[in-house]
C-alpha cells in the first residue's frame, strides 16, 4: 500500500506531473494546506518556479477527537459542512472551536496567508491527501469567491469519494494514487509519516524557497 517514502518524494513527484502539464506560470499560485500539505507545496512552487501560499482552512472536529471531521472552515470563517447526526449547539459549537483555530493560525502565519490579490490569478491548491475532501473544497469555494481564473487542485493520494466531491468545483484535479474502496487513510500512501508541526512549516517559508 505504501506509495510514496515520504512527502518531499509525493511533492516531487507530483510537481513533475505539473511541470509536464503546465507550459506557462505567468500569474500562477501554489497554495498549500498547512501543516502536511507545506512540504508538498514547497516542491511543486520550486520546480514551476512559482509563489507559495498558506490556504488556512481547518476541519471542523467531530466532539472527543483531533482527526476526524464533518465538515471545514475557510480563512474568512465560511463553511462547508457534510452530514452528522449531531443537534445544531453541538454542530455550532464545534464550527466556533475550527474558527477560532483558523484565527490562530492566520495571525501566526500571516507573512504567507496572503488572499488580496487574487482577482484573474491561476491557482494550484494542494494537500498531502485527500479523505474526505471537505477541508480542501473550503479552499476551493475560497478561491472562487475571489474570482480567481483558474483552479487546480494536486494531490498525491485521494479517496474516490473526496475526487467525486472536488472534481466538479474545478478547473483541474490531479491525483497520482485514487483509492476506490474503504477504509482510506492519507497516512496509508507514506512509508515516513508524522505529524508536522508548525516550527516546519515556518522553516520551508524562512530557508527552503
Amino acid at each position: 500500500m505504501k506509495k510514496f517514502k515520504d512527502r518531499q518524494e509525493a511533492g516531487k513527484r507530483l510537481a513533475e506531473i505539473l511541470k509536464e502539464k503546465i507550459k506557462e506560470n505567468k500569474n500562477l499560485i501554489c497554495f498549500a494546506i498547512p501543516n502536511g500539505g507545506v512540504i508538498i507545496g514547497a516542491e511543486i512552487a520550486k520546480k514551476l518556479n512559482i509563489p507559495l501560499r498558506l490556504m488556512v482552512v481547518r476541519k471542523i472536529l467531530y466532539p472527543f477527537t483531533t482527526e476526524a471531521g464533518f465538515g471545514a472552515v475557510d480563512p474568512n470563517g465560511n463553511y462547508v459542512l457534510e452530514e452528522t447526526p449531531y443537534g445544531k449547539e453541538i454542530i455550532e459549537r464545534q464550527i466556533k472551536k475550527a474558527k477560532e483555530s483558523v484565527e490562530k493560525r492566520l495571525e501566526k502565519f500571516k507573512k504567507w496567508a496572503k488572499y488580496d490579490d487574487l482577482l484573474g490569478k491561476k491557482i494550484i491548491l494542494t494537500d498531502d491527501g485527500l479523505a474526505s475532501g471537505y477541508t480542501m473544497l473550503a479552499g476551493v469555494k475560497f478561491l472562487k469567491r475571489k474570482n480567481v481564473k483558474k483552479i487546480i487542485v494536486a494531490v498525491p493520494c485521494a479517496s474516490i469519494g473526496a475526487v467525486n466531491l472536488i472534481q466538479p468545483e474545478v478547473d483541474e484535479l490531479i491525483s497520482i494514487f485514487v483509492k476506490k474502496d474503504l477504509p482510506f487513510a492519507v497516512a496509508d500512501f507514506y512509508q515516513n509519516w508524522y505529524d508536522v508541526e508548525d516550527e516546519e512549516v515556518i522553516n520551508i517559508f524562512n530557508f527552503e524557497l
